[in-house]
């Protein structure tokens, strides 16, 4: 990440411009705040502020979060969606929980490097190091809670990842200015936890926002008894680190809504943060829109669903193994066969967490994926030993798919494995990982809707670095909801 411009990020701050909320942190040495770029206070003096990449640095220097525009619930920073570095696969790894699990030295350790090296380079970087920015992320589950919901504060101290409530307690002290009863006095009493282990969030997003778009793209793939889509609502089931959990997602005009019962509060900020990939929710959409309608040609499918994002997933691992299991069907039947297989090897559901929603079970593991008998698998020999194959090389170690992996290294490893192919490789770079900047080539949905409007595959290298977008923009042009759906009716030859 280059550094800030402090003219610039002062020229954002004087016109509060809501697109960079999230990008950076604006701290006032007067008053010992730091606010988000959009804040509605009046605009301190130029001599007064400094810039901070992110909250934790800003907290670093001593500055509490702005109880007018709440800096820390302002989406999160798009840098993190592209950046394949080290820096941007730590940022991912540490808000998807790897800190809370393992430490600093489990993240140093996943990532490759030393815990030494690690540091040095995010605080030289960042103004921040690991443990700052956990702590950071932790504070803003901790309030969001606190304001939203009526749990207790022991029950928020776990699920917010505190190693115990005198933390907690001198955490929310330290970051806000005030104890956590001071901040539960704001909350509406509308806003509390519906049923035991439930907790309804407004995550926050980016406008423009294609939400319907987006929930009935996830719709048109969910796989029965793991997924549920009802037209309205989208429900999935998560496999976190202490359990299982769902979450129930609903659209709204700047928001979702997302309903989240969990078997442990543990999780609660990791699903929160595997939600938002897969929503996309820390997109920039106006950039976004704006590279793509650039192209004169291009420019209508963006007009006609500005802020349209590019889902990625909550389960990597779950991504590519549905990808394989769907090569050369048709998306219903891609649905049914995944469906069975989840019934026959994946854990059963907790009734309490599925009821409403007709979930009943969690997605396999790859270890019993990698041994299931052949019986189960209602599909031919060649793409069942794919499935195997992938299952086993994720429990072996070989793949690697997460939060923190390298697209275009987990894309050689995919490769490396028979029966996996360009089309697959790359779909799971994109949905699986989040890349922005993937277009797949042989996809036959994608071709045809270039030849609709008059383009070839050349004319996608103008796209970049939001080939991604593009390419959802492209399946939606031609009436389907489905990437892999069109395009699996008919073989593909670099999996066979």
């Amino acid at each position: 990440m280059p550094t800030l411009d402090h003219d610039h990020c002062y020229s954002i701050v004087q016109n509060a411009d809501r697109r960079f909320d999230g990008w950076f942190v604006t701290a006032v040495r007067t008053t010992g705040i730091y606010c988000r770029p959009s804040c509605p206070a009046i605009t301190p003096k130029r001599t007064n502020v400094e810039f901070h990449h992110t909250a934790a640095a800003a907290q670093q220097r001593g500055f509490r979060a702005c109880k007018r525009c709440r800096p820390d619930a302002s989406p999160g920073s798009p840098e993190w969606n592209f950046r394949q570095d080290l820096i941007g696969r730590a940022m991912r790894l540490i808000a998807d929980g790897a800190v809370e699990r393992d430490g600093v030295p489990g993240l140093a350790k996943q990532l490759g490097y030393s815990e030494r090296h690690l540091n040095r380079v995010m605080t030289n970087e960042l103004g921040a190091g690991p443990l700052a920015i956990a702590r950071a992320h932790r504070a803003h589950t901790a309030r969001l809670l606190i304001e939203t919901t009526a749990m207790t504060f022991i029950d928020i101290a776990f699920a917010a990842g505190f190693g115990s409530v005198r933390q907690f307690n001198d955490t929310v002290r330290e970051v806000f200015g005030c104890s956590p009863t001071e901040l539960r006095v704001k909350r509406s009493s509308a806003s509390q936890a519906l049923t035991a282990g439930e907790v309804t969030l407004r995550l926050p997003t980016r406008q423009p926002f294609a939400g319907d778009e987006l929930l009935a793209f996830l719709g048109a793939h969910a796989i029965p008894g793991v997924e549920s889509w009802d037209g309205s609502t989208f429900a999935q089931v998560l496999t976190l680190p202490h359990g299982q959990g769902v979450v129930g997602l609903r659209a709204g005009d700047d928001h979702v809504e997302a309903r989240v019962r969990l078997a442990e509060w543990a999780d609660l900020a990791t699903a929160v943060q595997r939600i938002r990939r897969l929503l996309d929710l820390d997109a920039d959409p106006q950039a976004v829109d704006a590279a793509l309608a650039a192209d004169p040609r291009f420019a209508p499918l963006v007009a006609r669903v500005p802020g349209r994002r590019a889902s990625a997933s909550a389960d990597p691992v779950q991504t590519a193994l549905r990808a394989v299991v769907g090569q050369q069907v048709s998306l219903a039947g891609a649905r049914t066969v995944t469906g069975r297989l989840a019934v026959a090897l994946g854990d059963p559901l907790d009734p309490a967490l599925g009821v409403g929603y007709g979930l009943t079970h969690a997605f396999p593991t790859v270890e019993r994926l990698a041994e299931a008998p052949d019986e189960l698998f209602a599909m031919p020999a060649a793409r069942r030993d794919t499935v195997r194959r992938l299952a086993a090389a994720v429990a072996g170690g070989s793949v690697v798919l997460d939060a923190g992996s390298d697209p275009h290294t987990a894309r050689d490893q995919l490769l490396a494995l028979k029966g996996i192919g360009p089309w697959t490789a790359d779909y799971v770079m994109m949905r699986g990982l989040g890349h922005p900047d993937v277009f797949l080539c042989t996809d036959l949905v994608a071709v045809n809707a270039l030849t609709a409007l008059g383009l070839t595959i050349d004319d996608t290298s103008e796209w970049a670095p939001w080939r991604s977008y593009a390419l959802h923009h492209l399946w939606a042009s031609l009436g389907t909801l489905d990437a892999a759906a069109a395009a699996a009716t008919r073989p593909r030859k670099d999996n066979l």
